[in-house]
C-alpha cells in the first residue's frame, strides 16, 4: 500500500464570471460586474496542478459542473431565459472549482472502521452554491467507488451549513499516520456571515467514526469573519506536523494552541503576528490560502502561493525572513491564479487533499503532464474567452458553455458516468 496526500484541483469551468455573489468574500464583491476571462482562468489553474506535479505530487482533477444548472432553475419555477439576474447568475456559477469546498476527508488511519472517509459540502448559506452537492456528489462516488477503501456520504442536512475542508485541517506526524482533525467553525452575529456551523463539524467527526481525544472544534475569530476570512484556510493552514496560522485566526488560540500540542506533542506551530502581517494584507494577499506541502525529496516543506503575496511588501518581507530561519518551511512557489484570486479563491481554494493510495482511486482523475495537455487544448478550443455580465443569458455562449463541458466529459472518457 502507497498512502500519499493527493491534491484534487478544480478544473476552472467555462461560465467562470464575476457575478459578486458571495456575501463577504471581498474579492468577489470588489470585481463584480466586471469581465471575466474562463480560458485564461482554466489555463492558470492547469498551469499550478502542472507545477505541482514538477514538484513530485500526486496530482487530481474534479470536472466543471454542467452550467447554467436547469434543474435547480426548475426547482425555482423559472428557467434561464426568464429568471431574474441573481438567480441566472446563481445557476451559471462556476464555484465548484474550489474543490476545498467539495467535501471534508478523514484519511483512513483516523477512522474507526480503517477506510477513507468523505462527506459532501452542502454549502446551504449561499445560494449559488446551494446546488453543487448533487453533482459533486456524484464525482465522488465514481472517483472513491472502491467501497473496501472509501466511504462516500450524503451532506449534513440544513440549516446546518457545512463549506467543506475550507473549515477543517488535519495534523500529523506523517501523512499515513493517525492524526488530529481540526473542525474551524463560526457564529454569526457580525456584518459577514459564518459559514461553517458547529453542528456541522460534529456531525461528520461522529459519520466519519473518528477519536474524540484525537480532535479537536475550534472557533474563528470574529475577527477574522469581519476582516473577509470567510473560511479558515484564508488565515491558517495545516501540513503534517505544522500549523501556519495568523495570530488573529482563532477566538481563543491559547486554549487551542494547548489542546493542540497536548493532542500531538510533535506539533510545530508557524504564527504571523499581526504586527509584522496585518489581517488585512493577509486576506489581501491570500498568503495562507495557500498549499503548505511536503516536499518528496527531503527538501521540507513549500509553500505553493499566489503571485498577490510577492506584490504585498509586508507579506513577502515576512516570508523571506522566514525561510532564511531555520523553519521546516523551506520554499516558496508563486503561481499565477489572478482569474481565481478576483473571485475569491486562491491556491488552496483550487484543490482538495485526500490521503489514499492512488491504486485505490478510479485513473480518469489522476493526471500526469501529457493529460493535462491534453485538456489545455480542449480548453483552448472552446472555452469562451470572456464574459462580461450581460451575456450570461445569451443563448450562444450558453451552448458554447454547454459544448465545451461535453467535450471535456468525453474526453476524459467520463460521459457514461456523468450527465447534464
Amino acid at each position: 500500500m502507497s498512502v500519499r496526500e493527493i491534491n484534487f484541483d478544480g478544473i476552472i469551468g467555462p461560465s467562470h464570471n464575476y457575478a459578486g455573489l458571495s456575501l463577504g468574500n471581498l474579492a468577489s464583491a470588489r470585481n463584480a460586474g466586471a469581465a471575466s476571462y474562463p480560458r485564461a482562468a482554466a489555463l492558470q489553474g492547469l498551469e499550478k496542478m502542472r507545477g505541482n506535479i514538477r514538484l513530485g505530487l500526486t496530482q487530481g482533477i474534479f470536472l466543471p459542473q454542467w452550467r447554467p444548472d436547469v434543474a435547480w432553475l426548475s426547482k425555482l419555477g423559472t428557467d434561464v431565459g426568464n429568471a431574474d439576474p441573481h438567480i441566472r447568475a446563481a445557476a451559471m456559477s462556476a464555484s465548484s472549482m474550489w474543490a476545498a469546498n467539495a467535501a471534508t476527508v478523514s484519511p483512513a488511519s483516523d477512522t474507526a472502521d480503517g477506510r477513507t472517509h468523505l462527506t459532501v459540502a452542502n454549502l446551504v448559506t449561499m445560494p449559488h452554491r446551494s446546488h453543487e452537492w448533487p453533482q459533486t456528489l456524484a464525482q465522488l462516488r465514481i472517483a472513491f467507488s472502491d467501497d473496501r477503501a472509501f466511504a462516500v456520504h450524503d451532506p449534513i442536512p440544513a440549516p446546518f451549513g457545512d463549506e467543506g475542508a475550507a473549515n477543517h485541517m488535519r495534523l500529523t506526524q506523517s501523512h499515513g499516520e493517525a492524526g488530529v482533525e481540526i473542525f474551524v467553525y463560526g457564529r454569526s452575529g457580525g456584518a459577514f456571515p459564518a459559514r461553517q456551523h458547529v453542528e456541522a463539524s460534529k456531525a461528520i467527526a461522529r459519520i466519519h467514526g473518528l477519536d474524540p481525544a484525537r480532535t479537536l472544534f475550534v472557533e474563528q475569530s470574529t475577527e477574522a469573519i469581519a476582516a473577509g476570512a470567510f473560511h479558515n484556510d484564508v488565515v491558517a493552514v495545516a501540513n503534517e506536523h505544522v500549523l501556519f496560522t495568523h495570530e488573529l485566526a482563532f477566538a481563543d488560540k491559547a486554549a487551542f494552541y494547548t489542546a493542540l500540542r497536548g493532542a500531538l506533542p510533535g506539533v510545530e506551530i508557524v504564527e504571523v503576528p499581526a504586527s509584522a502581517v496585518s489581517l488585512a494584507d493577509a486576506i489581501k494577499s491570500y498568503l495562507f490560502n495557500a498549499q503548505l506541502v511536503t516536499l518528496p525529496d527531503g527538501g521540507g516543506m513549500a509553500l505553493v502561493l499566489p503571485t498577490e503575496a510577492q506584490q504585498t511588501p509586508a507579506v513577502w518581507d515576512w516570508l523571506e525572513q522566514m525561510i532564511a530561519g531555520n523553519g521546516p518551511i523551506r520554499r516558496l512557489v508563486p503561481v499565477d491564479v489572478r482569474q481565481s484570486m478576483a473571485n475569491g479563491g486562491g491556491p488552496a481554494c483550487l484543490r482538495l487533499r485526500v490521503v489514499a493510495d492512488p491504486a485505490d482511486i478510479d485513473p480518469r482523475f489522476l493526471v500526469d503532464e501529457e493529460r493535462l495537455d491534453g485538456i489545455a487544448r480542449i480548453v483552448s478550443d472552446f472555452w469562451p474567452e470572456s464574459i462580461a455580465p450581460e451575456d450570461l443569458g445569451d443563448t450562444r455562449l450558453i451552448a458554447r458553455i454547454e459544448q465545451a463541458w461535453l467535450t471535456l466529459v468525453d474526453h476524459l472518457q467520463l460521459s457514461g458516468d456523468l450527465s447534464p
